[in-house]
């Protein structure tokens, strides 16, 4: 509609007119050699810890599941879902929750999905019952929908000064990129230390601090309830064919992908998806606008970041098993040992992204971050059962490597996600952004366990045993190991996406 476009142009010039008086009073103070405002980067610490949180909450329970098993009386078939009651609704619910942070306001979307993620933490750690835990989880996972793409479009909205803007996406890109990681670590050590109802307590603390700097959160330009309503076939379209994607691929990792419900599942996801394609070509309003994949930097960021996720959940799966079954470390060990890979990442996002973003074009950082990993992947899948000076020679250096180009990549990728969106269209393209790296993450799982799997039977028959211990490990990390280099062509793919996609001088600080 000709109105509401005028309106979104006119919110989003006084957005920009309000962040230039800003940028204008913080440069005269550093003239005048006052000291710079702490509270200008307080939104910048809100928005991190709900970034930190959503990540969080995907890994920090893995480590903790024997315990809660243990506790509520799972069953080894129901122990699975307080993983994917978090991941279903999450992945499912992203391109919605996109689109009514857009509709309600990015500020007003984001306090109430941060309340209820923390309240939905709290009763999942009074659960008694599975049940209760996993409608909690479920809830869990219906706020970050929300809270993620209005998070994103937040700090796009706030920081849009170049040099600002990059260090911001560097601290946010941080939080993403080590996330997981912290996870593995934090689920450990709370359940080793205290509690394994602490891994979802945890979340009402941050969010207590992040809901104490909400004040210090910029209002969006038009906030509030805007005309027109959902596209509700899209969201029913979306919404369903999400879900079974990530359901199927899940279930895929199990159950293999000849089993009749991961089949079904899957060409019903692809048939709903195009569905939903030629619905949105044709809706008025639609839940997701062509217009925001069309960009052509926009869309690369999308593809790049969902294939480099698909590379790399086959690499945390590994880390974990190998730090744990070969080597004999206990959880907290292995989350130390995966360390190496956080602090790559942070050094990545913050040192190197967030200072050279605003100066150099984003496929100069891209591609040899991009590089980086899967040089990394490449190390790891020479690692053996019985390989000699391990920490040395193959887990830290590779550690650096994919910590330090993931760190690089997921900053850059994350501001360009976002960059030349008009005020309507960022919640839907926070939210697409989301859905590329949950699905990209989602196929990379049932696809390195299924090569890993397939590896790692052919090795046992070649060998003609598979009963003795050393023989199925051995078995399992070749398996592992071919599944590197299967992740490893899959980032060099994203490499050649970003390299053809990417102009040379493209948008900069985007």
């Amino acid at each position: 509609m000709p109105e509401q476009d005028q309106k979104d142009q006119k919110d989003q010039r006084d957005q920009k007119d309000r962040q230039d008086q800003r940028d204008q009073r913080d440069r005269r103070d550093r003239k005048q050699g006052a000291p710079p405002d702490p509270r200008h980067w307080w939104p910048l610490v809100v928005i991190a810890l709900a970034q930190l949180m959503i990540v969080l909450d995907g890994t920090i329970v893995n480590i903790a599941l024997p315990s809660m098993q243990s506790a509520l009386g799972m069953s080894d078939g129901d122990r699975q879902w307080a993983v994917i009651a978090y991941v279903l609704p999450f992945g499912g619910l992203l391109l919605l929750g996109g689109r009514i942070s857009g509709l309600v306001g990015h500020r007003r979307t984001f306090l109430i999905s941060l309340v209820g993620f923390a309240a939905a933490s709290a009763l999942g750690g009074a659960a008694n019952t599975t049940g209760v835990l996993f409608g909690a989880r479920a809830l869990q996972g219906v706020f970050a929908a929300a809270m993620a793409p209005a998070a994103l479009s937040l700090l796009t909205l706030t920081f849009t000064d170049p040099k600002e803007r990059g260090k911001a996406f560097g601290v946010y890109g941080a939080m993403g990129a080590a996330g997981s990681g912290v996870g593995l670590l934090a689920g450990g050590v709370l359940t080793e230390f205290l509690d394994w109802r602490w891994c979802l307590w945890v979340n009402v603390p941050i969010a207590v601090i992040a809901l104490l700097g909400l004040p210090y959160v910029p209002r969006d330009a038009g906030a509030g309830v805007r005309s027109g309503g959902l596209d509700i076939p899209g969201v029913l379209l979306s919404v369903s064919g999400l879900t079974a994607l990530v359901y199927g691929l899940s279930r895929a990792e199990s159950r293999g992908w000849d089993d009749p419900l991961v089949l079904v599942l899957l060409f019903a996801s692809v048939a709903l998806l195009v569905a939903f394609v030629a619905v949105e070509a044709r809706v008025r309003q639609p839940l997701l606008p062509p217009r925001v994949l069309r960009h052509r930097a926009r869309g690369a960021a999308f593809l790049v970041s969902a294939l480099m996720l698909a590379a790399l959940f086959g690499c945390f799966l590994f880390l974990s098993y190998y730090a744990q079954t070969v080597l004999g470390y206990s959880p907290v060990e292995a989350g130390l040992t995966i360390m190496v890979l956080v602090v790559g990442s942070l050094i990545g996002s913050m040192l190197i992204a967030g200072r050279l973003l605003s100066r150099v074009g984003v496929r100069t950082l891209m591609v040899p971050g991009l590089l980086a990993m899967a040089a990394g992947l490449l190390v790891l899948s020479f690692l053996e059962a019985d390989s000699a000076h391990v920490l040395a020679l193959y887990l830290v250096p590779a550690q650096l490597l994919i910590g330090l180009g993931l760190g690089i990549v997921l900053t850059a990728a994350t501001s360009l996600a976002t960059a030349e969106v008009g005020h309507a269209d960022m919640g839907t393209a926070s939210a697409a952004f989301n859905a590329g790296q949950q699905v990209g993450g989602a196929v990379g799982t049932a696809l390195f366990n299924t090569v890993a799997t397939t590896a790692t039977a052919a090795y046992l028959r070649d060998q003609g045993s598979g009963s003795g211990s050393g023989s199925v490990t051995s078995a399992t990390v070749h398996g592992f190991g071919v599944g590197l280099l299967v992740a490893t062509g899959i980032m060099l793919l994203a490499a050649l996406v970003a390299t053809v996609l990417l102009r040379p001088r493209g948008t900069r600080g985007a």
